[in-house]
């Protein structure tokens, strides 16, 4: 190689160097998320069964968030997957096609039965496909990223849930004791990247 050509290269070398380093430096330390919030929106689960059936569920806004809380009746928490479905959100055994209003779906399988040694419903919900919280059954105004909440039903020991959210936003999960001798899982969505 002749002493021009390495000249040239080293400079060039030199210039795309004095421009990508503090590009990217600069990107990585100037950048920040929102409110804090590095969960990311791919799919997360943990595989035990629970000994306790689902008892509830429930709904809370917090600044950064909104969330969402499934009570258990018993100890150890139950294993879950959450992750972000292409509609149609479907019904536990039938795999029936529900509605689930919003952006997109966030399908939430709770690894607990919804239902007692005898058969009987531990849950409230009228059926499958039954819609849990609607923007026409409580303020949505509260609720920046939360749109619906679909009931798909329990077999086999799991229970699982269409969440319908503006966008596919990042979510956390994680387990809680109590109250009392119960457990928590608790499902955050971001209200913005």
């Amino acid at each position: 190689m002749n002493t021009r050509l390495r000249i040239r290269l080293a400079l060039a070398g030199a210039v795309l160097g004095a421009v990508l380093v503090p590009a990217v430096a600069g990107g990585a330390s100037t950048s920040s998320s929102f409110c804090g919030i590095t969960w990311g929106s791919l799919a997360k689960s943990a595989p035990e069964f629970t000994r306790g059936t689902l008892a509830g569920v429930r709904t809370g806004h917090h600044d950064c968030y909104d969330r969402l809380v499934f009570d258990l009746a018993d100890r150890p928490a139950a294993g879950y997957d959450v992750r972000y479905i292409d509609p149609p959100f479907r019904a536990d055994g039938s795999g029936d096609a529900l509605l689930v209003a919003g952006g997109a779906v966030l399908q939430v399988v709770v690894r607990a039965p919804s239902y007692d040694a005898n058969g009987r419903s531990t849950v409230p919900w009228a059926g499958v496909g039954t819609p849990i919280i609607r923007p026409d059954q409580f303020d949505a105004r509260g609720f920046p990223t939360f749109e619906d909440l679909v009931w798909g039903g329990s077999f086999e020991g799991r229970s699982s849930f269409g969440l319908g959210v503006r966008a596919r936003l990042p979510f956390r999960v994680f387990q809680l004791d109590g109250p009392g001798g119960g457990t928590r899982l608790v499902v955050d969505v971001a209200h913005r990247w």
